[in-house]
């Protein structure tokens, strides 16, 4: 078996393992190969944690830290003690012994709580793979680094780190249809007996070499011009997240066999938001390109969710209905409130049943001309 077929193998054993979460556990598989960080927003219980910890748990022979930051987390307590034999010797050592340093793979959870002590050290470590304390400088063996926050920062010090994190990712509790499911699934993790598969993590830097040799020429126009629009949208997209993007294209590429990229690999940049409301701009933007690339090699996730749920969407166009009748609304937020508006419109494409599709299409028509009026 390949190392593709490894990390497949692994990836769909998490899938199986965890109900309603197959886009997170791609997504890793992408930022694993693609060697970029990844971040989880979402409430407790949603099994972010359980997620991480069985993915890493199929990485033969590689260290695993997970670590639960507070306020009050000390260097100490995600680097490492200082050696004391070598500081009777007058040399400060870090002892990184089962620490973060010496880590194939790390999960911080509730990242945003790191303070100033670690701000600079784990920045340097999750942009550079490097850790520096003192005179103290060596590379890190990390594979992929994992954030974790119930919320995304609002001290604009900790935007830096949310930077770090090329992937963000949206982590909920599982559709109240899929309960029986989740229980039963859960309990099968809890008595599990079965032999985990396993990847070595020389076969995912095998993975990481291999991605840069995908040609990404097909799509690189297209990108382009989506990175252009992107920023006009309003979504900041800097030339070095540009760059690094192409990372993600390259590795959903190979996680399907394929030595070059095609346009419904551009389904990644969903996931490139700053904020909550950016979701749903960029995956109506995103979403209306993929959709015309019907190639058979496309990954799974961009082919995901094509036929919406139509109760689920009337209270998407109710809840702006709602927003946009209250009034008060700054420029900017009336720009949100159609962005996903045309995001809702264009998702109703998908519905099957044209008693529902009508009644949606009718009250989104109404809501544009009451839009139009207070223009």
């Amino acid at each position: 078996m390949n190392a593709i077929d490894k990390l497949n193998h692994v990836l769909q054993f998490v899938k199986d393992s965890f109900v309603g979460k197959n886009e997170i556990v791609d997504l890793l598989g992408i930022s694993l190969i693609a060697k970029e960080n990844a971040f989880l927003l979402g409430p407790p219980g949603t099994a972010k944690s359980a997620i991480i910890r069985e993915l890493s748990g199929c990485i033969d022979g590689g260290k695993n830290f997970e670590y639960l930051l507070t306020r009050f987390t000390e260097p100490n307590e995600i680097f490492g003690p200082f050696d004391i034999r070598k500081l009777k010797e007058g040399d400060l050592v870090t002892n990184t012994d089962g620490m973060m340093p010496e880590a194939s793979m790390v999960f911080l959870d509730e990242i945003f709580n790191a303070n100033s002590a670690i701000l600079n050290s784990l920045l340097m470590a999750l942009n550079e793979r490097i850790f520096r304390r003192g005179k103290e400088t060596r590379k890190l063996p990390a594979l992929m680094f994992v954030g974790a926050s119930n919320q995304l920062p609002e001290d604009e010090a900790l935007n830096a780190l949310l930077d770090r994190f090329l992937v963000r990712i949206r982590c909920d509790y599982v559709d109240t249809d899929l309960l029986e499911e989740v229980l039963l699934a859960g309990w099968k993790l809890e008595n599990r007996s079965t032999e985990k598969p396993a990847i070595t993590p020389n076969d995912i830097i095998e993975l990481q070499q291999q991605s840069k040799k995908v040609d990404l020429t097909p799509i690189r126009k297209q990108f382009v011009d989506l990175v252009h629009n992107l920023r006009n949208t309003g979504i900041k997209v800097s030339d070095r997240r540009a760059v690094k993007i192409q990372n993600l294209l390259a590795a959903s590429a190979l996680i399907c066999n394929r030595t070059e990229a095609i346009p419904s690999d551009l389904w990644v940049l969903k996931y490139i938001w700053d904020s909550e409301e950016q979701i749903e701009i960029l995956a109506g933007i995103i979403d209306s390109i993929i959709e015309k690339d019907t190639s058979s090699q496309a990954h799974p996730q961009a082919r995901y969710n094509k036929m919406p749920n139509a109760e689920e969407l009337m209270k998407e166009v109710q809840l702006l209905a709602s927003r946009w009748d209250g009034g008060n609304l700054s420029f900017e937020e009336q720009n949100v409130v159609k962005d996903k508006l045309r995001y809702v419109q264009t998702r109703c494409n998908w519905i099957k049943k044209n008693e529902h599709k009508q009644h949606i299409e009718t009250e989104i028509e109404q809501l544009w001309h009451r839009m139009l009026q207070t223009a």
